[in-house]
């Protein structure tokens, strides 16, 4: 039985001072879901546990990202993480501080339901 893509969110989250990739990555992850309350669990009697959580997270530099901590973070569902090239690199000229801006999409999938 295959997979139906019942809701993606959209976030982005930056690393200001730190440049630290996994830091950002996990912003813009929580950003997309801090927005997300999904009632139909409750509603249908279904199980979190059915969910699959699908994530892509776009950096500059995506092996400085830390797959497994974004993976360990996410609360429901089973979940995988996979960062690719996107977001954004910014150069203060008068400091030489990059800030490092992430993008996210979460997916969540259920088996299709009868």
């Amino acid at each position: 039985m295959s997979d139906q893509r019942f809701i993606i969110e959209m976030g982005m989250g930056n690393d200001q001072y730190g440049q630290d990739y996994t830091k950002a990555a996990a912003r813009a992850i929580e950003d997309a879901i801090r927005h997300s309350s999904i009632p139909m669990f409750d509603a249908l009697g279904l199980d979190h546990a059915q969910m699959r959580v699908q994530v892509t997270v776009g950096v500059q530099d995506p092996d400085q990202v830390d797959i497994a901590a974004l993976t360990a973070k996410l609360p429901r569902g089973q979940a995988t993480v996979t960062a690719t090239f996107g977001g954004l690199n910014v150069t203060n000229p008068d400091t030489g501080n990059v800030l490092i801006i992430a993008s996210a999409a979460v997916e969540a999938f259920l088996p299709k339901q009868a």
